[in-house]
């Protein structure tokens, strides 16, 4: 599933893909619908790609909690985001064990739902969804071993600093996007 160009706009409902840039916005497709229209520069933009949710020990990508909901489910649609919020906590703990119940608000799971059931509806989740291309396995076993490196030299505080100040620099310069901001659900 390709998350890095499908956004979420603060005060529109459903999900959108990033069709192209304009020279004052951006012309959008709702995943949905299919319609296009464009949006200007001053609009509340979110990449699904750069959320992430809680979990008591390390942030968990949107993309691997989808994945999670998606094989608990098989493939199919899941609860509704309009259920109580004992059934979506329990929703949460079938699909993400260790989520922080502290800092993932149910608001947080309401949209989880309900953005998993848009996808499924317009046909991004399924099996080969989730299958990551050599490239995608490639970067994601170097990130693992940059974390690694990171966390055998939390004994030594100084050299914490230089070695994460390297990987902030490594990934910031990953991707960008309209006023998009790393955000995590929590």
């Amino acid at each position: 599933m390709q998350l890095e160009k499908i956004i979420s706009i603060s005060g529109k409902p459903g999900l959108f893909k990033l069709i192209s840039q304009l020279k004052n916005g951006f012309i959008i497709e709702d995943v949905l619908t299919k319609k296009k229209v464009s949006i200007g520069n001053t609009s509340q933009v979110s990449l699904l790609d750069n959320i992430a949710m809680f979990t008591f020990d390390k942030e968990v990508p949107l993309f691997d909690v989808f994945e999670k909901v998606a094989k608990n489910n098989e493939y199919k649609e899941t609860i509704s985001h309009k259920s109580t919020d004992a059934e979506l906590r329990e929703f949460m703990t079938q699909s993400l064990a260790d989520y922080d119940h502290d800092r993932v608000y149910v608001s947080d799971i309401k949209k989880l739902a309900q953005w998993y059931n848009v996808l499924h509806k317009a046909g991004y989740i399924t099996p080969e969804s989730f299958v990551k291309t050599e490239t995608e396995a490639e970067t994601s076993a170097e990130t693992d071993v940059i974390t690694d490196k990171i966390e055998t030299k939390k004994a030594a505080p100084k050299k914490e600093k230089v070695a994460t100040s390297k990987v902030k620099a490594a990934t910031s310069s990953a991707k960008s996007a309209p006023k998009s901001t790393h955000r995590k659900m929590g």
